[in-house]
């Protein structure tokens, strides 16, 4: 396990050890406050629970749309570096 790091998150702080460095727990857990922010702010009256469960799918969603866009990316240079190899074989033979 990494080092321990002291997180905000809605004005409370909690203490956390996870195997990422510190570094990249502290931009995640901003994110997440970020989140948390956001909804609270569109959806005035939300118990913490439900803005907790409404940031959680934001940030699924978030995470899933990423997962797209890779593979649609990676798809589409796998189509590109297959066009190129057939351009290059054509001209070779």
């Amino acid at each position: 396990m990494g080092e321990t790091v002291t997180i905000t998150i809605k004005d409370r702080e909690y203490t956390i050890r996870g195997a990422d460095d510190k570094d990249r727990i502290l931009k995640v857990a901003a994110y997440v406050d970020q989140k948390l922010k956001e909804i609270r702010s569109s959806s005035k009256g939300l118990t913490d629970e439900k803005a907790a469960i409404l940031a959680a799918l934001d940030i699924a969603g978030d995470y899933l749309q990423l997962i797209k866009e890779k593979e649609d990316l990676l798809r589409e240079i796998n189509n590109r570096s297959q066009n190129m190899i057939l351009s290059v074989n054509t001209v070779l033979q």
